[in-house]
């Protein structure tokens, strides 16, 4: 592929994702001008198959293979506003998918640790990744309930399976550091932050939402 052709989406698509963070990111509340930097810098097309590339801006998630989604850009914007990353955190995502939301995340952290349980999906986010030249990111297939402890402990941790928590994630989270996920059952979820505090663990709901299954286990 020569220069001229792997600019061209670029120039395309950058119109359809400007209007993408304002009507459907800003429009819904998303202020953190971090957040919003970060969802005009991630390009959504290069995330999914080139027959969805058309729809990759609208407010919707699109399936990626193997029964799973990327999350639609607003979901994607509010989980990483409520994270109210600084800059210095090293952040655990659960179910790395495609990499959309990681490289969302790898744009206003330290460092990204990603685990996908799908061998074939975290190729695919490997190879996105690396084409967008996100260098603050590791990755790993494996059992994502496990966490990753041999990075642990993290700032942050955002699952984006819809379930219930594994005790394991606020073990390897930091004092005062954010569990976020979206719990609950079948396909009723709703977004849910712990942190963990000395005294216990304070909660915090927000969006109703629906997402894939958490399953536990490698495929």
């Amino acid at each position: 592929m020569n220069k001229h052709t792997s600019a061209q989406p670029q120039q395309n698509y950058d119109r359809p994702r400007m209007r993408m963070v304002d009507e459907q990111i800003i429009a819904r509340g998303i202020r953190s001008p971090r957040v919003l930097e970060a969802m005009l810098k991630v390009h959504r097309h290069t995330f999914v198959g080139e027959a969805l590339r058309t729809h990759a801006y609208q407010d919707r998630s699109l399936p990626i293979g193997e029964g799973q989604t990327i999350s639609q850009p607003y979901m994607v914007a509010k989980m990483t506003e409520l994270l109210d990353l600084k800059g210095h955190e090293r952040v655990l995502e659960i179910g790395t998918g495609c990499g959309y939301q990681t490289a969302i995340l790898a744009c206003l952290c330290k460092r990204v640790y990603s685990i996908e349980r799908i061998e074939s999906l975290h190729e695919l986010a490997k190879s996105n990744l690396r084409q967008g030249r996100y260098s603050n990111v590791m990755l790993r297939c494996g059992d994502g309930l496990l966490g990753w402890e041999d990075y642990a402990p993290f700032d942050a941790i955002i699952v984006t399976a819809g379930g219930f928590a594994s005790d394991i994630w606020v073990e390897q989270l930091v004092a005062d550091g954010a569990l976020l996920l979206p719990e609950g059952l079948g396909k009723s979820h709703r977004l849910v932050r712990r942190q963990k505090l000395e005294s216990g663990v304070l909660e915090e709901y927000f969006d109703d939402c629906t997402f894939v299954p958490l399953l536990s286990g490698v495929n």
